[in-house]
């Protein structure tokens, strides 16, 4: 008997011995998809700064960084449509509040509500209402929010402009822009740098011109249907981006955005007119503030931060829902901001940061944030729908052109009625 017992005794030594011994089943890999336009050196290095946030707080998760090259989004919008169409989501992706989020995402049903983040982290005490309600709508909250960028911002390299005995107060009219660029011209220097390979970039700098010819009054007016596209006084910012063209570099149509930087880095151009994502390039090649480079408003446009704002959303069936929560809950993060937007250019939403953080740039803007007009951008997607914002992009080829300012016009009308953005 106790050697039949001792047979199956043995067995189980055996069993656990082995057991021991043998690692357990790998789990499942974590991954995450995380798809935005984020590729210039600036942004990349942004971008990677969320990420090394986000691993820290969530070890063991394989990022698939699914960014597409091409500046504000002109070649990854497609990209991500056709995808959400196929029923193919990343789990995450880059957008812009309004009109984009709301009108086209969410409408459509490709994105989930994130109100449940907002309650458990309590993001509605430390987001400015305007904000949250450019990301709402039903009661729900559609998207979290990373930073905002101003839009109307001339850039400038001090020692060019030095060199020409050109001075740049703390604001900038259009008149005296125009003395500086034939001054420029003069001396053989490109006054303007413009990369409008996308053609948003150049439809940025119409963007600016016409808000600094509107004002905030005025651009609200506009967008909100009060004011026809014909009007006297979008004529005269047609005309005004007309003479902005003449001061720009002959291959701007060769250049991406970025490219257009470049060219101010390495001082073969005075000024570009651009977000301040430009920030982000110009820290990255080591050009110091104030000292290699300065800014202004845009001409016309002090007293108004024209804001591009970036968030993430939810997707509907997302393939890993639990780590794109884990992302968007970092994101929201006063960590993730502060780490992000100083190295981007842009400032964070949340209103409770350190803003000893931030550079003396952003701390400017961060002052413009809080006191000036806040309006939403049409180029970027967020006053105007789809629709209108590429029948502008197709007017404003056709304008660079043929410089004809009552076509150009005369087509804005009639996207603005064709959109109902006017009657």
């Amino acid at each position: 008997m106790k050697k039949l017992l001792c047979v199956p005794i043995l067995c189980v030594v055996l069993a656990l011995a082995l057991d021991s011994a043998c690692p357990a089943p790998a789990a499942a890999n974590k991954q995450l998809e995380v798809f935005s336009w984020w590729t210039s050196g600036g942004e990349g290095v942004a971008l990677e700064a969320l990420f090394k946030v986000y691993n820290h707080k969530n070890p063991g998760v394989e990022v698939r960084n699914a960014a597409i090259t091409g500046g504000g989004g002109s070649a990854a919008r497609p990209a991500l449509q056709t995808r959400l169409a196929r029923g193919n989501p990343p789990d995450t992706w880059q957008t812009h509040p309004g009109h984009e989020l709301l009108g086209h995402y969410v409408q459509a049903g490709y994105c989930v509500p994130v109100t449940f983040l907002y309650q458990s982290e309590a993001w509605d005490r430390v987001l400015p209402e305007g904000l949250l309600d450019q990301v709402s709508k039903g009661g729900d909250v559609y998207a979290v929010l990373v930073g905002a960028h101003r839009g109307n911002v001339l850039w400038y390299n001090k020692k060019v402009l030095n060199k020409y005995g050109i001075k740049v107060g703390d604001t900038l009219s259009f008149e005296q822009f125009f003395s500086a660029a034939q001054k420029l011209k003069a001396a053989g220097m490109v006054p303007l740098a413009v990369g409008d390979a996308g053609l948003w970039a150049t439809a940025e700098l119409f963007e600016n011109t016409l808000l600094g010819v509107l004002g905030p009054q005025g651009w609200q007016e506009l967008f909100g249907g009060k004011m026809a596209f014909d009007d006297p006084r979008v004529k005269l910012a047609a005309r005004l981006y007309d003479r902005m063209l003449d001061c720009q570099n002959k291959d701007h149509s060769a250049l991406s955005w970025d490219q257009a930087v470049r060219a101010l880095i390495r001082s073969k151009a005075a000024f570009t007119a651009m977000g301040d994502w430009t920030y982000g390039e110009l820290a990255k090649a080591g050009l110091k503030e104030n000292e290699d480079f300065g800014w202004v408003s845009s001409p016309g446009t002090e007293g108004a931060f024209l804001a591009v704002v970036d968030g993430f959303t939810l997707a509907k069936d997302a393939p890993h829902p639990d780590e794109a929560i884990a992302w968007l809950e970092m994101v929201g993060s006063k960590e993730a901001q502060e780490n992000f937007n100083a190295l981007k250019g842009s400032i964070p939403v949340r209103t409770d940061v350190d803003k000893g953080k931030l550079s003396v740039y952003q701390r400017w803007s961060m002052a413009s944030f809080d006191h000036d007009v806040l309006l939403a951008s049409c180029v970027h997607g967020e006053v105007v729908p789809a629709t209108f914002q590429q029948e502008l992009n197709d007017a404003i080829s056709l304008f660079v052109a043929d410089r004809d300012v009552e076509r150009f016009t005369a087509a804005l009308v009639q996207a603005a009625k064709a959109c109902g953005l006017s009657k």
